[in-house]
């Protein structure tokens, strides 16, 4: 996948900024929310997170909304990608 199609392009995330991704897609729950919140704390204010899921992260969302942090999420055909960063 290219920068060009990675879907971090096709969100409001910042594209000029560090970025680690977080596989959780073989993680049962409530893994990847646990790994994803740990990995957040972990990381500079200005590294975006890419996580990649089998699924939309929905209890995650609200856990976000109340850090502060934006997120987006694309759904492709076999992963789930959330984009998130501090804004």
């Amino acid at each position: 996948m290219t920068e060009e199609t990675s879907p971090i392009t096709e969100t409001g995330a910042p594209t000029d900024r560090p970025r680690e991704t977080l596989d959780a897609r073989d993680l049962p729950p409530p893994q990847p929310l646990q790994n994803t919140l740990e990995r957040l704390a972990e990381l500079d204010a200005g590294t975006v997170l890419v996580q990649r899921n089998d699924r939309a992260p929905r209890h995650l969302y609200p856990k976000l909304s109340d850090r502060g942090y934006e997120y987006e999420t694309v759904e492709g055909d076999d992963v789930v990608t959330t984009v998130i960063w501090t804004p």
